[in-house]
């Protein structure tokens, strides 16, 4: 497919949510077709993988696309979508955000306690693995949201839920991405606080590995109240 040039004030994810939806709806992309690859979204929109798998997770979330291990995203079925919907929001929103914290707040609990209790060795692993990955973008002067978004997916499968799964999928398009938004915008001024957020995740995972729910829901509550009086702290500035 060609090169899109997209001039929006809308976020970057939903620039690419837009273009497929539209590419789907008039047909240009039929049922079963495949949707370019990830890196090729990547070259077309100038973002990063991340990017890219947000605006799929939201694609996905309303069925409008299926995604196969290996061989990559199709145009799904015609059928019903998810009733089920955030309205976008973006940082100007104060009491919008607001709501959509708390709400994100609760799921993330949830599904922290849940994986203390219910977590495999190999989830463990995949925990521990996108930590380091953190530290080691930290060490780089990186902001490490690839290694972030890692992270959290690794707690969720951890709780052995797929409706956790898929809804945390959904809920890092619309909530976690307004964080890592907030956080880019004045990565050079806030440095210092890189470290704070290490030492919750860090917190979580020790939790998780000591199979602690309280302690594990208690750290990924901490760890995400902080991370909205980061975000109030950079839409001040």
């Amino acid at each position: 497919m060609k090169s899109v040039n997209v001039q929006s004030n809308q976020p970057l994810p939903m620039e690419i949510v837009n273009w497929l939806s539209g590419e789907i709806h008039s047909g240009r992309l039929a049922t079963g077709d495949q949707l370019p690859s990830e890196r090729q979204l990547c070259e077309q929109f100038s973002v990063s993988r991340a990017v890219v798998r947000e605006a799929l997770s939201q694609l996905k979330f309303e069925e409008l696309i299926t995604t196969q291990q290996g061989k990559g995203a199709f145009v799904a079925k015609r059928g019903e979508r998810h009733a089920f919907r955030l309205n976008e929001v973006s940082l100007d929103e104060e009491d919008s955000l607001l709501h959509i914290l708390e709400f994100l707040i609760t799921i993330e609990v949830g599904a922290t306690r849940l994986a203390a209790l219910r977590h495999t060795p190999e989830d463990l692993k995949k925990i521990r693995q996108a930590l380091v990955g953190m530290e080691y973008a930290m060490v780089n002067d990186q902001l490490g949201d690839e290694e972030d978004y890692a992270f959290h997916q690794a707690i969720v499968a951890a709780t052995h839920n797929p409706h956790f799964k898929s809804l945390n999928e959904y809920l890092d398009h619309s909530v976690r991405r307004l964080i890592r938004e907030a956080r880019s915008n004045t990565a050079a001024i806030y440095n210092e606080l890189i470290q704070a957020v290490q030492d919750e995740h860090q917190a979580i995972f020790q939790a998780i590995q000591a199979r602690d729910p309280v302690r594990a829901g208690e750290a990924a509550e901490r760890h995400l109240r902080n991370a909205a009086k980061r975000m109030d702290m950079y839409l001040q500035d």
